[in-house]
């Protein structure tokens, strides 16, 4: 007895196979795509080879025609250079974009220019009616005789409008509301948006006809329908923009007639969209003077460099978790930079919030941007402005280097074109150095030290207290202003200097000659904090001097070997030279300046870990 044959289902999309009929595919979740194996079977077991026309027959690549491919201009420059030159005859264009960013708005501006070139154009509507399109050609201006406008629903019927205007330049606003009377399934399903497409496409090859499709998008993002839908046409576009803001930008996904990496960029207007040619001045503010917490890069928006401002600003917060606001930047990126400020640049970020914005709404989503946004930061957090000349790009890497980006001599050519004559990125290797020429000034508190050395400040009572190695300060307060930067300027970030702190020249005993520090407590014009090891040697200095005057004068003998700097007992027992310092005080003011004593040194360095053997230079005797 002959066993009944299983009757399998499989899915047009994938080929997931199933003994059941289902409406919805279980490998790639495609609705409406699961079909009878069997019928597909015979179906595909019918075709018989045809003989094909002479007229139809094979040839040699090199005895094809192209004048017939040229492209055409549709009048809109920004959208010609996204397609590659114009449009070409024969070819399916899908536009897909977000509900209200002017899908609609941009193709009836192409079909007026077409139109006003003596073109007959047929604009195909699915979605509104013709009186709704009407009033939007009147506002735009978009009005023309040989622009033919009707709504239509069936795909027969588009394709008998076709046959009756005979036009050069097709719209078809959207692919996924129009329907095929022979399928089963409602609009916009996955095998509705297949056949509409494949019926478009062969009318489009046959007749040299150029289409253009108004594609939906899903919540993600995506173009609605099966993704064979883009593998048909020959050119994908995407059109972004936020509704908040009249910036707008259409991008190639696909493009078989030129290249994918082009963006045009245009502007909604009250009258219409209106394409903007130099959009250089968009994303940046009005500020005539350097300001705080803003750093400009240069960002590439395909073949297209932009410059694009970076705003920070940085408050100290007494919240347990700091905020970390960002728009138009990565969050998780700015979180990043943030770690390598606070660990490689000692910058104490972890008690402050942190808001990092760009300027015109434009979305920075390269790695190329990470020295601007650092940059912006730092000068927030320091209150340092950088110059309005200077402009930076590079990625930052957790090590601390600036590593190099895409398209560099573009960049930077471009940043030179608009009048920036400091350009940082293309030969910084590590931050340091970058931030250094930024501001102007080394940047503070051991940026420069491999290893976080413990420091000490002397207060006014001859005592030492320690400095965090992550005390804030990484850059200087006054930074744009050297010279009017002082000692008391320090304080602000809770790390108190007071002129014994900050290598004030000792008289008597050398000087700052030849070590890079001033009078002024600076090494290299910018301020210092020494570390224990240098507090306790300066105080060995001062005291073996103090010890040789007071020999000198009488007050002492050198037999008094407790007395000695080098004794072990020196500051502790009662005949040191601490006590006699302070009976003394008279004489020994007039032969040398009042200091700490040795044993404010001494306890500095032991509290800290240093060893006051280890850090003594030799003795002088």
């Amino acid at each position: 007895m002959p066993t009944k044959p299983i009757s399998n289902f499989k899915c047009t999309e994938c080929g997931w196979t199933t003994p059941r009929w289902a409406g919805r595919c279980g490998e790639c979740q495609s609705w409406g795509t699961v079909v009878s194996a069997l019928e597909s079977a015979a179906t595909a077991g019918q075709v018989k080879a045809v003989k094909v026309d002479e007229g139809s027959i094979a040839r040699p690549i090199t005895e094809i025609d192209t004048d017939a491919t040229t492209h055409w201009a549709t009048g809109i420059g920004e959208f010609d250079r996204v397609l590659g030159g114009g449009l070409v005859p024969g070819a399916t264009i899908l536009l897909s974009g977000e509900p209200g960013v002017g899908k609609s708005t941009l193709l009836l501006e192409v079909a007026a220019r077409a139109a006003q070139e003596h073109l007959r154009v047929l604009y195909v509507s699915a979605e509104e009616s013709v009186g709704q399109i009407k009033m939007r050609a009147d506002r735009t201006q978009s009005l023309s005789p040989t622009l033919m406008l009707a709504a239509e629903t069936d795909l027969a019927t588009i394709l008998g409008q076709i046959d009756a205007v005979m036009p050069h330049l097709v719209i078809v606003d959207s692919v996924q509301t129009v329907a095929n009377s022979a399928i089963d399934s409602g609009a916009g399903s996955p095998a509705q948006v297949r056949a509409v497409a494949s019926a478009l496409i062969r009318v489009a090859k046959e007749r040299a006809l150029p289409i253009l499709l108004v594609g939906h998008v899903t919540k993600d993002g995506n173009i609605a329908g099966p993704r064979v839908l883009e593998h048909l046409v020959d050119v994908v576009c995407q059109f972004e923009g936020d509704r908040q803001t009249a910036l707008r930008f259409v991008r190639t996904l696909k493009n078989r007639f030129g290249p994918t990496d082009e963006v045009g960029c245009f502007e909604m207007t009250g009258a219409g969209i209106r394409e903007v040619s130099d959009p250089s001045g968009l994303f940046l503010s009005n500020a005539g003077e350097s300001t705080t917490g803003t750093c400009v890069t240069i960002a590439l928006e395909g073949r297209r460099a932009l410059p694009v401002e970076v705003q920070a600003l940085v408050i100290t917060t007494s919240a347990p978790n700091p905020r970390r606001v960002t728009n138009g930047v990565d969050s998780s990126r700015v979180s990043m930079l943030l770690a390598v400020l606070e660990r490689r640049l000692k910058l104490k970020l972890s008690d402050k919030d942190v808001y990092v914005s760009t300027v015109g709404g434009v979305k920075l989503v390269e790695p190329a941007a990470d020295l601007a946004i650092a940059l912006a930061i730092a000068s927030a957090y320091s209150d340092s402005p950088m110059p309005n000349s200077f402009v930076a790009f590079g990625e930052i890497s957790l090590a601390g280097e600036v590593r190099q980006v895409t398209s560099s001599a573009l960049r930077a050519t471009e940043a030179r074109r608009l009048g920036f004559g400091n350009v940082l990125g293309p030969h910084e290797t590590q931050i340091k150095p970058a931030f250094h020429r930024a501001f102007g000034t080394a940047p503070r508190l051991a940026v420069g030290d491999p290893v976080a050395t413990p420091r000490v400040a002397v207060d006014d009572r001859g005592g030492a207290r320690r400095v965090a190695a992550d005390d804030p300060g990484g850059l200087p307060r006054q930074a744009a202003k050297p010279a009017a930067h002082s000692v008391e300027s320090d304080k602000t970030f809770d790390a108190p200097t007071p002129p014994s702190a900050v290598g004030e020249p000792n008289p008597g005993h050398g000087s700052a000659r030849g070590s890079g520090r001033d009078t002024a407590g600076r090494l290299d014009g910018v301020p210092f904090l020494r570390s224990a090891a240098e507090v306790v040697a300066d105080e060995r200095r001062r005291a073996r001097a103090e010890f040789r005057d007071r020999v000198d004068q009488g007050l002492s003998t050198s037999s008094d070997s407790s007395a000695h700097p080098d004794h072990p007992s020196f500051g502790r027992g009662p005949g040191s030279a601490r006590r006699q310092h302070q009976s003394d005080g008279d004489a020994r003011q007039s032969h040398a300046p009042t200091a700490p004593g040795r044993d404010a040194g001494s306890r500095a360095a032991q509290r800290w870990g240093v060893p006051v053997a280890d850090t003594e230079p030799p003795t002088e005797r």
